[in-house]
């Protein structure tokens, strides 16, 4: 019985045995490629016609061939202007060394080293005895969103409805679905720097343009106010604040964050995000501001929060976003077609969260001491070191360090050391410590060293690290 393919004309016949003259040599299986259900071939040569014999279906096979036509591998130029994380790419390259026996301390992921505190543990493991293993609305479940309503009027003086919350699989998704629901093609996202690597990608992602803001260390990385004022334009859309700062540890001061809110209310399709992802950890007398909270900026103010630092959740991935309903009702919109609602066993742990106590109780209060020894650590041993520039952080579990003074350095079998990814890459060499470097985050004049990792291991990274640095001199006066 006869029988016509879409790929190549070809006219198949049942046959019992191999036919005469037909060898079943003549399959050649490196020029054909049979599809599970369909038994479809496929010639790498072309222009010819063949007789073939197929042993599985006991059919002959004439059949001619088409021109290989060649895949477009093009990909989207949205995809292409998005760089690639650093932090996570030097966090891989860590892992396969350890995995391959190298010890090497890994110093650059941003997640706490301790475990999740028991009482949210055990509110993710009965819900899943207790069956809570369905779908859940898509902007979060309203137990979830009541309790974090509760949270942000008593811990941060806002008030919102549940209706006004968006829950997400993480803040990352919160943030970046809120720089795609306000930005145009075209739009400016203004960004201090040092940065959050992922912050000018998400802005290039939504065809927007990422206007740097430059700050120093000699003002602790602070945005000044009169630089916001001097970059903004009509096409200022955003602004981005991180409070406490990924990757330098700056808390913004109430002051400043007031004379900040003051140049915004001047322009009115300025928004702004403001992620405060850190805000428990936080060394006092530093407090912090929640941005709208200040006159004025409630109206148009996305603010940033979740689970995964504060409450060692990093693999719960759950974050929100509140704000006013027009806006977050888009993000809402844009996650409905995205991922959908986040995971209903870590809202339920996330419930358990925010029912520990103001600013998280106990258990983040032992976190956020146990951060403080470290920082105050890693601030003595490298202020004794030449040639380091330290701002001291006020939050979060990073030390953002200026080792510039290295730079210009020739060493032996590893060539020139003229950047912040070039001694990175010593370090991890060298010392076997790995640290992310600043450029990554808008300042390569730094690298970025999380000590979300114990004292021990912060004592033994800063041993190798001292005595990779000795080798090097520095090459310019501090």
């Amino acid at each position: 019985m006869a029988a016509t393919t879409t790929a190549s004309s070809s006219r198949i016949a049942s046959r019992p045995s191999i036919p005469p003259g037909l060898h079943s040599d003549s399959f050649n299986p490196t020029s054909i490629s049979f599809s599970s259900n369909l038994h479809s071939l496929s010639l790498k040569s072309s222009g010819s016609k063949r007789q073939l014999y197929s042993p599985r279906t006991g059919a002959v096979v004439i059949t001619q061939s088409m021109d290989r036509v060649e895949v477009d591998i093009s990909l989207s130029p949205r995809v292409n202007s998005v760089k690639p994380s650093k932090t996570v790419a030097i966090t891989d390259q860590a892992t396969a060394l350890a995995q391959a026996g190298v010890p090497v301390i890994r110093l650059a992921a941003g997640e706490p080293d301790f475990d999740t505190p028991v009482p949210i543990a055990e509110a993710g493991i009965n819900a899943i005895r207790e069956g809570h293993t369905r779908y859940t609305p898509n902007a979060g479940t309203m137990e979830l969103r009541s309790a974090i309503c509760h949270k942000l009027k008593e811990e941060n003086g806002l008030s919102y409805t549940p209706d006004q919350i968006l829950v997400s699989n993480g803040a990352k998704q919160s943030i970046v679905q809120a720089v795609l629901a306000v930005c145009s093609p075209g739009d400016e996202v203004l960004i201090p720097a040092p940065f959050w690597v992922s912050y000018p990608e998400m802005a290039r992602m939504a065809d927007a343009t990422p206007v740097i803001l430059p700050t120093s260390i000699s003002e602790d990385f602070l945005l000044h106010p009169k630089l916001l004022e001097s970059k903004l334009s009509e096409k200022s859309r955003l602004l981005i604040l991180c409070s406490p700062s990924n990757p330098t540890g700056s808390v913004y001061p109430r002051k400043l964050l007031e004379e900040i809110a003051e140049i915004v209310a001047r322009h009115p399709r300025l928004l702004v995000i403001s992620d405060e992802i850190y805000e428990h950890i936080i060394y006092a007398p530093a407090t912090h501001t929640s941005f709208a909270s200040l006159p004025g900026m409630w109206d148009r103010t996305l603010t940033v929060n979740g689970f995964s630092k504060a409450f060692a959740m990093t693999g719960w991935r759950l974050g929100y976003i509140a704000g006013p309903k027009h806006f977050v009702s888009a993000c809402n919109k844009i996650q409905s077609q995205f991922t959908s609602g986040a995971s209903s066993i870590s809202q339920k742990a996330a419930v358990a969260a925010l029912g520990l106590g103001y600013a998280g109780g106990e258990a983040v209060a032992t976190m956020v001491k146990a951060f403080r020894k470290r920082r105050d650590y890693l601030v003595k041993s490298f202020g004794e070191i030449d040639g380091v520039k330290i701002s001291e952080p006020r939050g979060a579990f990073y030390l953002f360090i200026d080792l510039s003074s290295y730079y210009g350095a020739e060493v032996d079998g590893f060539g020139s050391i003229n950047n912040s990814e070039s001694l990175c890459r010593y370090l991890l060499d060298k010392a076997q410590v790995a640290l992310v470097p600043g450029d990554a985050f808008g300042d390569d004049t730094c690298i970025r060293i999380s000590y979300a990792a114990s004292l021990s291991t912060l004592q033994a990274a800063v041993e190798r690290i001292n005595k990779a640095l000795v080798t090097l001199k520095p090459t310019v006066p501090v």
